[in-house]
């Protein structure tokens, strides 16, 4: 067990930032699929779930939660990068290091994997809030769970990530007090090699754990910041049990209305990232000089007492939790996550081996969508070739590197091919066209057939490329995505 105070005055959060995928599940529809051998799932088929494209995964998410927050940091500043989740897709690579090129971090920034607890998130963040060393840190969560169909834990999860900045400068909130403690209290594990969670029973996670773990950690927390139970504004802990949030609060002295909502029944639990997600969206409500205490239990316990500043930056786009579309095909959900294997006919028999070797010679192109800016005429190339494409330049090895991943674009031409295989049918794609008049030709994603028009805006979004099942890799690259004034981007 582990107590701290914050001493460094400049030091603390500087900005916050969210990602929750476009498509929401209804639990409507999933609890309607298994009617007939769970009806009793009705009783929490409430709202929506957030559900990852087929082409999205923690790491895919990581990177927009971290592409929101770096709105406040060059990203050559970020010297760590620690990316938490409990469901990363490789067992040995770097994620992180996946992460830190697609946001273009120097290639001495410091990269870490967490997982292994519910923690990983909130214990990096203290960690990071903690660190003697004057150095800007970015704290990553991102969730892909895929619990077993007719769990509860289907309904109840949710995909999506949050990034958190540390560092010194004009923090927009400062850890006031923490408190810490590991315990071998089992609510819920998973095998490694298995996907689904296995948990145990509700009353005793809740009377045992929850109830005899987290008052004890709160309370030193709260001793260590100097305040008291009643001073706190707004409280953060993502408990999936009903009602143990606002129990935890009765019993610790925490006043009702500084319980924030947990989100589930919007977007559902985002596993370890979804601490960093409630705090983001406390930290859009809070007013200066409040104090946020953030929680989350799982082999142990953390707590952080947090005091906001007199700056206040949003967490991202607004919309960003109402906005997206819902869907109501349960079906489509199983075969995203691969618990359902459909017949998609010979076209989707091919080999996709990547080549490690040309996938390293290519890695800032491919990973950081980095192509070339001609130093005598200006004109972009994607990929940068040593030959200006100018016909009125010509120049050779002339070439700087320039980065498209954020430059805005718009459709120039686009085609819907319903024969090619893709594991969401059609394939979308067509000639983009960016400000500094560099023409790609992309792949669309989180779009239907009559959403794309010539001239239509797009973002770049960070996405799987192709599957590699043979091997057990997966290759990434950059989609564009038409922003949707709904959905806040």
């Amino acid at each position: 067990m582990r107590n701290s105070t914050n001493s460094a005055g400049t030091t603390g959060i500087l900005g916050v930032g969210v990602y929750l995928p476009r498509l929401r599940l209804e639990r409507a529809a999933v609890a309607a699929g298994h009617r007939w051998m769970a009806p009793a799932l009705k009783g929490i088929a409430r709202g929506t779930r957030t559900m990852a494209n087929w082409d999205e995964d923690p790491i895919t998410m990581a990177v927009q939660a971290g592409r929101a927050v770096l709105a406040w940091a060059k990203p050559e500043h970020v010297a760590a990068l620690t990316l938490a989740s409990t469901t990363l897709p490789f067992a040995e690579r770097l994620n992180a290091a996946v992460v830190g090129s697609a946001l273009a971090l120097s290639d001495d920034c410091s990269t870490l994997d967490a997982g292994g607890s519910l923690r990983a998130g909130s214990s990096a963040l203290l960690r990071a809030l903690n660190s003697a060393a004057a150095r800007t840190e970015l704290i990553i969560g991102a969730e892909r769970r895929i619990p077993k169909p007719a769990s509860t834990g289907e309904l109840l999860a949710g995909d999506g990530a949050a990034a958190v900045l540390v560092g010194p400068g004009e923090p927009i909130a400062m850890l006031r007090g923490a408190a810490t403690a590991a315990a071998d209290f089992v609510d819920h594990f998973r095998e490694t090699g298995h996907t689904s969670d296995y948990g145990w029973e509700e009353r005793w996670i809740r009377d045992e754990g929850y109830s005899k773990i987290v008052p004890g950690v709160v309370a030193r927390a709260l001793e260590a910041a100097g305040c008291a139970a009643g001073d706190i504004d707004h409280f953060v802990m993502p408990a999936a049990l009903p009602r143990v949030n606002e129990a935890m609060a009765k019993k610790l002295g925490i006043r009702a209305e500084a319980v924030v909502d947990t989100l589930f029944e919007a977007c559902g639990d985002t596993g370890c990232a979804h601490p960093l997600l409630m705090l983001a969206h406390a930290l859009d409500r809070a007013r200066p000089g409040q104090k946020l205490l953030v929680v989350q239990f799982g082999s142990g316990c953390d707590a952080l007492v947090l005091e906001t500043t007199e700056r206040h930056v949003p967490a991202t786009a607004p919309g960003w939790l109402d906005g997206g579309r819902n869907e109501t095909n349960y079906l489509k959900y199983l075969s995203f996550t691969g618990q359902l294997e459909l017949d998609w006919g010979m076209r989707a028999e091919m080999d996709n081996k990547t080549a490690l070797s040309a996938a390293w010679r290519g890695e800032r192109m491919v990973n950081g969508f980095v192509g070339g800016r001609c130093t005598q005429c200006g004109t972009v190339h994607f990929p940068s070739t040593r030959i200006c494409v100018n016909p009125e330049c010509g120049a050779i090895d002339t070439q700087q590197p320039h980065r498209l991943a954020d430059e805005p674009a718009r459709i120039r031409s686009y085609t819907c091919d319903w024969l090619s295989y893709r594991p969401s049918p059609p394939f979308l794609f067509g000639h983009v066209e960016f400000d500094s008049r560099a023409r790609v030709l992309m792949e669309f994603t989180d779009a239907e057939p009559d959403e794309l028009t010539v001239g239509t805006p797009l973002q770049m979004m960070f996405r799987i490329k192709e599957f590699d099942p043979l091997r057990g890799f997966r290759r990434y690259f950059w989609k564009a995505k038409p922003m949707r004034k709904a959905e806040g981007a």
